[in-house]
């Protein structure tokens, strides 16, 4: 018996969606948007939010803005502060074209963003000596691609109601200077930038149909 079928159905690895939360050895997926983590002094999470984020001129990795999926590794920044001056975000981070460092000396430790990279990931217990507590870090070179979307943790209520309350004020500014975004009417989803999606009509059923759709069964 012959079946006759017309359509599509996506598997998604996570990579188009904003905010996922690799595990601690899986690969991020150049072009990808991942949940990550940065730690920071109280003083500096109020100008992070009020002007962005300043890339470190220097660094294991060289010059970007260092941040990491794992939450402890966060928690340990800035180094010899007190527990009571520090700050981790919850970050969005759109990592572009990705350079694995895996081993110490690595021929494009320090030059991975002038070889066409937007960002540096040193994986999991990799072996290198340089990172004796063996966690996952990442150094991106561009500011821009790194936005703070929440406060995974504050040295108590009092400030993390503050700095919310800040994040909350910059994300209103930010939305009404870019404008709303309208999603899609067919497939229901907004793309990362609001720009138009493709409508096109199925070659099958005639039915209109955006390219970003999960899936779609001709009737």
């Amino acid at each position: 018996m012959s079946l006759k079928f017309s359509g599509w159905e996506v598997v998604d690895d996570g990579a188009s969606y904003h905010g996922v939360l690799l595990g601690a050895s899986q690969r991020p997926q150049s072009r990808g948007v991942y949940k990550m983590f940065h730690g920071t002094s109280v003083a500096s999470a109020r100008l992070i939010i009020a002007n962005g984020f300043q890339p470190s001129s220097s660094g294991l990795l060289g010059k970007g803005v260092y941040v990491s999926r794992d939450k402890t590794k966060a928690s340990a920044y800035p180094r010899n502060a007190p527990s009571s001056d520090r700050v981790v975000f919850e970050l969005s981070v759109r990592v572009g074209r990705v350079k694995r460092i895996d081993k110490d000396n690595h021929p494009l430790q320090l030059t991975w963003s002038s070889n066409g990279y937007d960002t540096a990931w040193i994986p999991p217990k990799c072996g290198m000596l340089c990172i004796p507590s063996g966690l996952e870090e990442d150094c991106v070179f561009d500011p821009k691609r790194v936005k703070v979307v929440g406060i995974a943790s504050a040295p108590n209520t009092t400030i993390e109601k503050e700095l919310q309350q800040l994040l909350a004020k910059a994300s209103k500014t930010s939305n009404q200077g870019a404008g709303a975004v309208t999603p899609c009417s067919i497939c229901k989803r907004k793309t990362q930038k609001g720009s138009d999606h493709i409508i096109q009509q199925c070659w099958k059923c005639g039915q209109n149909i955006c390219i970003l759709m999960a899936k779609h069964f001709c009737p």
